[in-house]
């Protein structure tokens, strides 16, 4: 079994990387003696960790589309590649840069033989809310649109796969709504996520607890999976520094 692990670190997020690939290593689909995880980054990095002794990593350069595009055009990023991943892959993954894995997860987080092959994941700021909390899109003039009582789960955009034709599909539904919605020069609230939930509504996936994005230090009442670390912590630099596009000499020095 091949699991595609879909995975953006342009500009400054590349600080994420080597953490999320050695937690990967160690817990991501290790309960499967016979799965091969291939990483599929899109970066402007010029090396990642890694990719020299594991052939399995494959850069993939991006340009850093700056925000709010590196989150709202993912899928036009991943479709790309799109033969590639189906000629490469049974299953695909989206993760968050700033993900960490903390304990197996594996061959739970599957879709059964029989559904839509999708996986989604609670937001775990929504999970005890009801409908009528949820952030949804609720303008009509989006392709995401969801109407006032509609809508039972809110899900999170960091994490989300399915079996690799399924996932593409999805790829292509939300790429061409959201190039509906800038023709109309509009966009969703809250980007891709305002997206996926509307998809989501759509084809029902496999429904995955907060414990598969769980914001550090949090307390939730669920086990700890997969952590959300905090892009505000001064060790990441904070949200206005990842989210800065480089200068000319930070250019200059990752050529170097």
């Amino acid at each position: 079994m091949k699991i595609g692990i879909l995975y953006i670190c342009t500009g400054k997020y590349d600080i994420f990387w080597k953490d999320f690939y050695l937690s990967s290593e160690s817990h991501f689909f290790s309960d499967d003696p016979n799965c091969i995880r291939e990483y599929y980054v899109f970066t402007d990095s010029k090396l990642l960790f890694g990719e020299k002794e594991n052939q399995h990593i494959h850069r993939i350069y991006q340009k850093n589309l700056g925000w709010p595009n590196n989150t709202l055009k993912r899928f036009h990023i991943f479709l790309e590649i799109k033969e590639r991943l189906l000629k490469e892959t049974d299953y695909l993954f989206f993760c968050n840069a700033n993900l960490l894995f903390k304990q197996t997860v594996g061959l739970e987080i599957l879709p059964p033989a029989i559904g839509n092959g999708l996986v989604g994941t609670l937001h775990p700021g929504f999970f005890n809310k009801n409908n009528n909390e949820f952030t949804y899109e609720r303008s009509p003039h989006s392709t995401a649109y969801i109407a006032e009582g509609e809508g039972i789960y809110y899900y999170a955009g960091g994490f989300s796969g399915g079996k690799t034709k399924e996932y593409i599909k999805l790829c292509e539904t939300i790429k061409r709504r959201i190039d509906q919605d800038l023709q109309q020069r509009f966009i969703a609230v809250w980007h891709d996520e305002s997206h996926i939930n509307r998809y989501f509504l759509e084809n029902p996936p496999t429904t995955l607890s907060p414990s598969y994005l769980y914001p550090e230090g949090s307390i939730l009442p669920f086990e700890e999976k997969i952590m959300i670390r905090d892009k505000s912590k001064k060790e990441y630099g904070g949200h206005k520094f990842l989210r800065k596009k480089d200068s000319w000499l930070h250019r200059l020095i990752k050529k170097l």
